[in-house]
């Protein structure tokens, strides 16, 4: 296992970067103020460059590859916005990019993912291992491993989403985000813990899929079948292990939403904030309501993690 990142790599991450990803806004909210009875800040990384956070993390690990590296190519497994940001990150930087995709993944992120210059295997996610074929394209063809969550370089990236939150809020209460794989909330924690220690960490994840609460509860890292979820970029199965390691320590909060409750929170940043969140980005604000009791009056971020949905699937699930 590689050593933990520490903040001290999310600082050399934000530096790297900087040319590269958006500073995203912090937005604010009157109605969904006074719905929650606390004072929300968005920090809305749907209008991150490639449209997630993920391209913070996928430059961050390609920028530090070696000469070799980079002339032999990476190879990635994603759903989608792991895809596009790591194909976005290998075109900025001149590098060859595979990305192993399922077969349902979402029409326009595939598009997107070819777009940026990626070839795209395909396979299917409820049958076959994600993480077996990207190894075996890997040893096969000398490319390098860039896995969505379980990498040192990724996880110092996705910590800059929180750092620049902070930097621009001041201090906060409690801080939601949404939790797939881990490395969101792994980077978070690595930053709560340097600039806001006091903070009420919460990683949200989808009720059918709750391997992180599991997880952090038995002490040890659950596996379970892929999930049946709108949050498409949160279907992963279970933590990795420098994940699980920063999340054990860390110990946050862990809760749940449904795919109601996304769908809810898809309409509410639609309809109140013109915003399109994917599902996924739902994740953190759907369980706000969960915790009442640590909202009114208190100073909340909530991370939105990425906006990248089919026009026809978003209009269908508005509509639901």
């Amino acid at each position: 296992m590689h050593p933990l990142p520490t903040y001290d790599d999310v600082l050399a991450a934000a530096t790297r970067i900087a040319p590269q990803a958006h500073r995203t806004p912090v937005l604010r909210s009157r109605l969904l103020d006074e719905r929650t009875g606390a004072e929300l800040f968005f920090k809305c990384e749907n209008l991150q460059r490639a449209g997630a956070f993920k391209f913070r993390g996928a430059y961050n690990a390609l920028a530090r590859l070696s000469a070799g590296q980079r002339r032999a190519g990476v190879v990635a497994y994603s759903s989608g916005n792991h895809a596009q940001a790591v194909a976005l990150a290998a075109r900025l930087l001149e590098i060859p990019a595979t990305i192993v995709m399922p077969h349902d993944a979402p029409a326009a992120k595939r598009a997107a993912t070819e777009g940026y210059g990626g070839r795209i295997v395909s396979y299917d996610r409820y049958t076959e291992d994600r993480e077996e074929i990207g190894r075996d394209l890997a040893d096969r063809h000398g490319l390098t491993l860039i896995p969505p969550y379980d990498h040192p370089d990724v996880i110092a990236g996705q910590g800059t989403v929180a750092k620049e939150l902070l930097e621009e809020t001041g201090g906060l209460d409690s801080l939601f985000v949404p939790l797939g794989g881990g490395g969101l909330l792994s980077g978070t924690a690595l930053t709560v813990g340097a600039l806001a220690p006091g903070c009420a960490l919460f990683g949200v994840e989808p009720e059918a899929g709750d391997d992180a609460r599991r997880s952090l509860r038995e002490g040890r890292i659950v596996h379970i079948d892929a999930p049946r979820t709108i949050a498409d970029g949160a279907q992963t199965q279970h933590l990795g292990e420098l994940t699980f390691a920063i999340l054990h320590r860390a110990a946050p909060t862990v809760l749940t939403a449904t795919d109601v409750e996304l769908a809810d929170a898809m309409r509410a940043f639609a309809s109140v904030m013109k915003l399109v969140v994917e599902p996924t980005g739902c994740l953190g604000f759907a369980a706000v309501p969960h915790v009442p009791e640590r909202l009114r009056g208190r100073r909340v971020g909530v991370i939105l993690s990425g906006g990248n949905i089919d026009l026809a699937r978003y209009a269908a699930l508005l509509n639901s």
